[in-house]
């Protein structure tokens, strides 16, 4: 017996004991060819793509028969899908191992909306929040707030880690196109020397602005270079005072802020209800706010409540996040395929694939329910991706012709603000044609090299254009997709203890290094400390 089928015939029983993930199993043994499935149904195409504001989600290129997708609805009414889908809507505190709601949704909901967690009501935080994060954007992007000698600030450094870096590093990138002339957003994140200094290396003292961006603001690397940062200020003007008139926060802690230098209304709070990897539509957002602006900020927002209201009230065999999650499960537990690829064929969304890979695996990536025991099952998978058509030019090759079956996420717009009508064609071109390769494949007996497998699935989703809603909708769409897979799976999506252990570590080995004292450790560890002990 493998480990893997050891774990599960020791697993609990849970979801893979219902009726419905039995014959989903049963249902995966049998064969299915892509070219069989549309020359059987012509309609196709018709009954699986669906149209939302400003984008098109095309399903027909997936390892689903209708019966197929009849067993997926099913197991997702079993599972409680949509008791778990109110629950996060109503602010149940459904993060079971933090004893915390979760209302990302809450940050970009109605403005009448009324939302209370613990008796308070949030949205009336929110709309608070958001108001003061408006009113300071105006007051940089006109030149009210100036640099301490009274110059305009023309860079803004946003200073954070995961989630308060990924989410508004994407976003601020892919609306390139709305950015504030005047203003120039930079991202620092790695704790590795080079990624500070050769930012402020291009940048004056006199004319930068830093958003620290970090909820407790203690988070070891996110606070290391904003001290660095910190002393660059006061090293160029001689006086502490500077700091207030060159550093925001979007933080929690008052104290610590207060601590730092900056004045407690230039603390932009958000609270214990939103997750670092869900958190780009709240005050961590500023720095997104700055590049585009508030009515532009305002859009994202629209687009992601537009995703959240069908979400919420479409029927599941209508609800494009429903299905999507469903049938990326289909293929995790039932084919046996471990990855899967989010190509955007956009330059300006060359940080998706990473900004997913945060979402989808800090959130599903756990082997545990909720009650405890053992999932039984796998859960999140390993995503990866780069825009088109590079990606074309290293590991299509793999994706074509590789013994692995990876289901992939094409992702284009069928309209562009930059270029002209012959790139975007060509674009176009191998967008469409990638995913149609990759279905159908092509046999060539007298040349086995030249044989392409086919059959390999893909989602397409086409935005009418990237803009701050299609961009809002389109991050709403994988955040619900991320939660139908862990309500399915029983599992909390929105903790992420896997990357304490290794901080905790390495906190003590930090310690070991600048004293040049190894502790007790395994001997390859022992041995390394021992070769930088050597070199330094």
């Amino acid at each position: 017996m493998t480990d893997a089928a050891a774990k599960k015939k020791d697993a609990p029983a849970g979801v893979t004991s219902l009726p419905s993930w039995q014959a989903l199993e049963a249902h995966a043994r049998e064969k299915r060819a892509l070219k069989d499935l549309f020359a059987k149904d012509p309609e196709r195409f018709k009954k699986l793509a669906f149209a939302l504001p400003g984008m098109l989600v095309d399903f027909s290129k997936n390892l689903v028969a209708p019966d197929t997708l009849d067993l997926l609805l099913r197991l997702a009414a079993d599972s409680g899908l949509e008791k778990a889908r109110d629950a996060m809507f109503a602010g149940d505190k459904i993060n079971t191992t933090e004893n915390r709601a979760v209302l990302h949704t809450a940050l970009r909901a109605p403005d009448d909306a009324a939302l209370k967690v613990d008796g308070q009501n949030v949205s009336e935080d929110v709309a608070d929040v958001l108001y003061r994060m408006e009113s300071f954007a105006d007051s940089i992007q006109t030149g009210v707030w100036r640099g301490y000698n009274g110059k305009d600030i023309t860079d803004v450094v946003n200073i954070g880690i995961g989630g308060s870096s990924l989410g508004p590093r994407l976003v601020t990138e892919a609306l390139a196109s709305y950015h504030v002339p005047r203003l120039a957003c930079h991202f620092v994140a790695n704790v590795e020397a080079s990624d500070l200094a050769l930012t402020l290396k291009g940048l004056s003292p006199e004319t930068t602005l830093f958003i620290v961006a970090s909820k407790t603001f203690t988070t070891a690397e996110t606070m290391q270079n904003a001290n660095i940062a910190r002393t660059w200020i006061v090293n160029h003007y001689k006086d502490e005072q500077a700091i207030a008139r060159h550093f925001v926060a979007a933080s929690t802690n008052l104290e610590a802020v207060k601590k730092f230098g900056i004045a407690p209304d230039n603390m932009f709070p958000f609270w214990d209800w939103v997750g670092g990897r869900y958190s780009v539509w709240s005050a961590i957002g500023l720095s997104v706010m700055l590049a585009v602006g508030r009515e532009n900020f305002d859009e994202f927002l629209a687009g992601a409540r537009e995703m959240d209201a069908h979400f919420r009230a479409a029927p599941l065999k209508q609800n494009v996040p429903v299905l999507m999650g469903l049938i990326g499960l289909w293929y995790r537990d039932f084919l046996g395929f471990p990855a899967y690829a989010v190509i955007p064929y956009h330059n300006c969304l060359n940080r998706l694939p990473a900004f997913l890979q945060q979402l989808d695996m800090e959130s599903n990536g756990k082997s545990v329910t909720k009650d405890g025991k053992l999932v039984g099952c796998p859960t999140g998978p390993i995503i990866f991706g780069e825009p088109g058509t590079d990606a074309q030019h290293s590991f299509f090759q793999w994706l074509h012709q590789g013994t692995d079956t990876v289901p992939i996420d094409f992702i284009a717009t069928v309209k562009t603000r930059f270029g002209n009508a012959d790139q975007q064609a060509m674009l176009l071109a191998n967008f469409l044609a990638q995913s149609e390769a990759l279905m159908t494949g092509k046999e060539n007996k007298a040349e086995p090299h030249r044989n392409f497998a086919g059959n390999r699935p893909s989602t397409t989703i086409l935005l009418d254009e990237l803009t701050p809603r299609t961009l809002g909708a389109l991050l709403a769409l994988y955040e619900h997709k991320v939660f139908v897979q862990g309500a399915v799976w029983g599992i909390d999506s929105f903790d992420q203890w896997g990357v304490e252990l290794g901080k905790v570590m390495a906190k003590a080995l930090e310690a070991e290094i600048k004293a040049k004292k190894p502790g007790a450790h395994d001997g390859s560890t022992l041995g390394l400390l021992d070769y930088i002990f050597s070199h330094k």
